[in-house]
């Protein structure tokens, strides 16, 4: 008999219509609301970082596709969500060059080291953002205020702690005092491109779940866990702990939730496996804010539980075959 050759592609094995440009560009479609939140609170500068983050992820990939000698990627929307979403991670004052960096640690160091799209193990822009945070602490943490929109490139921009920055070095008093919640939830705060608006997120998110490009179990694992954790030292200690709806609309927890928990190619592929994966990233994240050496901690909770992510299938698929077994005895 004629052997036969069978290609197979990398995991997971899910058959859909949609293809991989159609997910991307409705991804980023999502993350408009967002982005244009974020020029209309912070300006010019805004808008200039995050279409260097967007052509510098292109290029890289481009380069990538080149070196590797494989088919040319850089336009299937992939590389346009990682430059969004690294846009979305870091102050709108961070200088452009640190930009390029963090879109060659996303894309060359996190993507192509591992494969390529489907193959990374971390999500790419995460990687880039704590990468960032770490070597440059000073600019990463240096937060501008909402200003009225200006075309200067040149404005002076007031910086400031973020609200969980004034939690971890002034109290529960002082960060309430700093911004009501709904500022928090319009935008109208010192933060990162994407950790102003919840609001605009949220609209978003909403239209991610409308495609069916992402389920609620693990937003609402994760959103649930934060707020439960919270809230129950917050009831211990209130004068200690803040509420747990500050810890809802300050930070990244929203953008985190949304758009890079539910990455397709980091996050579990069952739903019992999404909410574990949830529970645990809600559960680091609030651990790292209320005793962490960080104000926020959803970046390095998705990252640690991306790497957990396998374990966590391979237990659910043993798991399951075990239940079938059983369930094969008694019958």
């Amino acid at each position: 008999m004629e052997s036969v050759n069978l290609k197979v592609s990398n995991a997971p094995f899910v058959r859909s219509k949609d293809s991989i440009e159609s997910v991307m560009y409705n991804v980023a479609l999502a993350l408009a609301p967002a982005t244009v939140m974020s020029v209309y609170l912070f300006g010019m500068r805004a808008l200039v970082l995050t279409v260097v983050c967007i052509l510098s992820c292109i290029a890289f990939e481009w380069l990538m596709d080149k070196a590797r000698n494989k088919p040319n990627s850089c336009l299937d929307g992939s590389s346009l969500v990682t430059g969004l979403l690294l846009a979305l991670n870091v102050p709108a004052n961070l200088p452009l060059w640190m930009v390029v960096v963090g879109a060659f640690i996303a894309i060359v160091a996190t993507k192509h080291a591992f494969g390529g799209l489907g193959y990374n193990v971390f999500n790419p822009a995460l990687v880039a953002r704590v990468f960032l945070l770490i070597s440059f602490p000073a600019a990463m943490t240096n937060w501008p205020f909402p200003v009225p929109f200006s075309f200067d490139m040149m404005i002076d921009m007031e910086t400031g702690a973020s609200p969980l920055g004034i939690l971890k070095t002034d109290g529960v008093e002082a960060a309430l005092g700093s911004l009501s919640l709904m500022d928090g939830f319009y935008g109208r705060m010192t933060g990162s491109l994407g950790e102003t608006s919840a609001l605009a997120l949220l609209a978003g998110a909403l239209w991610l779940w409308y495609k069916k490009y992402i389920t609620m179990h693990i937003p609402l694992s994760l959103i649930g866990s934060v707020f439960l954790f919270t809230g129950m030292f917050h009831l211990i200690d209130p004068g200690t702990y803040a509420s747990p709806t500050f810890h809802m609309v300050t930070g990244g927890l929203i953008l985190g939730a949304f758009f890079m928990a539910t990455d397709m190619v980091t996050s579990p592929l069952s739903i019992r496996g999404q909410l574990l994966f949830g529970l645990g990233c809600g559960l680091l994240t609030a651990i790292i804010r209320l005793w962490g050496g960080y104000p926020e901690g959803i970046s390095f909770a998705i990252l640690i539980m991306n790497s957990v992510v396998p374990l966590i299938d391979r237990w659910d698929l043993n798991d399951r075959k075990a239940l079938n077994q059983k369930k094969l005895k008694t019958t």
